[in-house]
């Protein structure tokens, strides 16, 4: 294997230009995205958008662009993409730049720069012999690229050279790739295809040289039907920055030459400084020096403002390449004074004020009045927008706090025997019911646990909070497996039921998720044991599963089969004698234990332990140790089916060494 690809020696000669180095205008489009594992999914599609539309629009060099530049473009952006997503996780820029050279030997190269707000955190490859790698590499050790720094060789390979510029708070990886198949301009893009392709691409970036603003399509059909994509593609965010940015974007150049939009802090009272979340203008080069004169202070409307239109004094000149010459006069101190017209709206959700809205057109004394209605309009959508983002920001940190507190810190080493644990909660803002524990009781015994509560959100939280000491209690207290059940199954039913039902509601009533009218009743599937160490080596296991799924158990040889016999949920009936079985692991046996995120895990109509595929899958994990069994489980679950899975998944591996 090779080694990971350092930065290529980029050499300055004679009538060339590099990233970071080129002067003149230049073909480009720019995009904003968060980090999300959606990320680089949407990088992809912006970069075959705005390829099309190049070509689609004539531009010289685009006759020289190919499949494979395509290709290789895209793959280029969804490695840096993801590499920014995964070592950076804050939101990620992306540039798309079309660079012309002239000389003897015309060229042309299409420049991507990725860029991240974490500096401090070095790119995936990036200097290797400097720091500490992955586990098991030796610091000044090569990494080996199947495990590490992968990514890089891709761009490495594809991009004529690369390199990672550092600036204040921010780090830029660029990569440069030659366009060089001249050939004949390709026929013109099918025009259906093309809108489709550009539709994700305008939300996340418009393309300049868009056609001329005409404000007469405002009539009784444009302005609904503006409003109802607006409504459609804000409504579907879940980070007030995202809405942020889709906003602007559906402003510009619909409606306004420029526009920005402040935030307000979440509680942050009257003296809070708001936030420029967002700007935006037609010209992509003038987005900069807009956001410098905008961020000298911040834009404050009267405490007594509604909803309207408040027209202030534009805060920059529509020139800004032209200040500072000495053939033209200097800028006035103070804002005001400049040519265009600029309209503040406030933006609120429930009666509380969110932030500002400022939208500008150059070259004219007023905004329609159409127009500003218009505007005003969106801006009510962008405030629930921002409320609702909001409200799932709180109800998602509430959730992790109630996870932190449900899970425990640390699990306990079992003698003879490697355990690993597997728990990824489904990404809906909502905690879930699935939790696990294993802890050491009196008598050389130690227990395990993997439940899961029907439903989830504060309901389904508090029962977990109470099972999960409950079973410490029992299981200390020397009860047997079957009599631990017993017991549990009686104080789901009687009044410690309702403790839990009221402390839910207090839970929500402190801004949680919203509980259904009416007592709702909480089973709990539960799979329990307790684990012995044997004097020859091996333990010996007791289990019981209520309503759960199964305990499968593995040989050395492959074979697998069921390690309990299935019963009730807990909770549901009253008289019921649960019952245990015993079984002796033997060393290299191994044990596994999950939860229905596996086990109902769906591709369309199939779920994944249908014809026992759980069990063919531990199946090919014989002689492995338990780490890698999980991640091998953990993998066949989220190849499963192309969505992430919508359920908790969480899963126990015991191997008898």
């Amino acid at each position: 294997m090779v080694p990971i690809p350092l930065q290529r020696d980029t050499v300055q000669r004679p009538g060339t230009t590099h990233a970071g180095h080129a002067h003149g205008p230049r073909p480009a489009s720019r995009t904003s995205l968060p980090g999300i594992p959606l990320a680089p999914s949407a990088a992809r599609r912006f970069v075959r958008a705005a390829l099309a539309e190049w070509t689609g629009i004539g531009v010289p060099a685009a006759v020289g662009f190919s499949d494979r530049l395509a290709d290789d473009a895209v793959t280029v952006t969804n490695e840096l993409v993801t590499n920014a997503v995964v070592h950076a996780g804050t939101t990620v820029d992306l540039v798309l730049r079309l660079e012309e050279e002239g000389g003897d030997e015309p060229s042309a190269a299409l420049v991507l720069e990725v860029t991240d707000h974490h500096p401090a955190r070095p790119v995936s490859g990036d200097e290797p012999g400097t720091g500490p790698g992955p586990a098991g590499t030796r610091p000044g050790e090569l990494p080996d690229p199947a495990e590490y720094g992968r990514g890089l060789q891709v761009v490495a390979t594809l991009a004529d050279s690369w390199g990672i510029t550092y600036r204040t708070g921010l780090k830029t990886v660029w990569a440069r790739l030659p366009v060089d198949d001249w050939s004949l301009p390709p026929a013109p893009p099918d025009g259906e295809a093309l809108r489709r392709g550009l539709r994700a691409a305008e939300i996340l970036a418009p393309a300049p040289r868009r056609t001329e603003r005409d404000d007469a399509v405002w009539d009784s059909r444009g302005a609904p039907a503006f409003l109802a994509e607006a409504s459609d593609l804000l409504a579907g965010q879940l980070d007030e920055d995202l809405v942020a940015a889709i906003a602007g974007q559906l402003l510009v150049p619909r409606l306004a030459d420029w526009c920005a939009i402040w935030l307000e802090a979440e509680g942050g009272g009257p003296a809070a400084e708001p936030r420029l979340a967002r700007v935006w203008h037609s010209d992509e080069a003038d987005t900069e020096p807009l956001r410098a004169a905008l961020e000298r202070e911040p834009l404050r409307l009267p405490a007594g403002v509604g909803s309207g239109p408040v027209p202030v004094p534009v805060p920059w000149s529509a020139h800004p390449a032209e200040e500072g010459r000495a053939d033209t006069p200097a800028p006035p101190p103070h804002p005001g004074g400049r040519d265009g017209a600029a309209l503040a709206f406030r933006i609120t959700a429930g009666g509380r004020a969110l932030g500002t809205v400022l939208v500008g057109r150059e070259g004219v004394a007023q905004v329609p009045e159409a127009v500003a209605s218009l505007i005003e309009d969106f801006v009510r959508r962008l405030g629930l927008a921002v409320g609702a983002a909001r409200a799932y920001t709180r109800q998602a940190t509430i959730s992790r706090i109630l996870q932190r507190g449900l899970l425990p810190s640390k699990v306990a080493e079992i003698p003879g025997v490697t355990s690993a644990l597997v728990y990824e909660p489904s990404d809906d803002g909502v905690v879930g019911g699935d939790f696990y524990d294993i802890f050491p009781c009196p008598g050389d015994r130690w227990c395990f646990v993997l439940g899961d509560v029907q439903g989830s959100g504060p309901e389904a939280a508090v029962v977990t909070g109470l099972a999960r000491p409950w079973l410490r209690l029992l299981s200390r207290e020397g009860f047997g497996v079957g009599e631990v059940l017993d017991r549990l199954n009686r104080l789901l039913l009687d009044d410690a039921m309702e403790a839990a039902e009221a402390a839910a509601l207090m839970v929500a009533a402190a801004g949680g998720q919203q509980l259904h009218d009416g007592t709702q009743s909480r089973f709990l599937s539960l799979l329990y044991g307790e684990v012995v160490p044997l004097p020859d080596g091996g333990v010996r296991c007791t289990v019981a599963s209520a309503g759960h799924p199964l305990p499968l158990l593995l040989r050395p040889d492959g074979s697998v089969r069921p390690a309990a016999e299935p019963q009730v949920l807990l909770g549901v009936v009253e008289d019921v004698a649960y019952e245990s079985q015993v079984f002796d692991l033997a060393p290299g046996d191994t044990l596994l234990c999950v939860t229905d995120g596996v086990t109902e895990r769906r591709s369309g109509a199939l779920m994944f332990d249908d014809g026992d595929g759980l069990a063919r899958v531990l199946a090919g994990c014989a002689g492995l140790p338990a780490e890698a069994t999980a991640e091998r489980i953990r993998r066949a679950v989220h190849e499963f089916a192309e969505q992430p899975p919508d359920d908790d998944v969480a899963l126990l591996v015991l191997h008898a060494d």
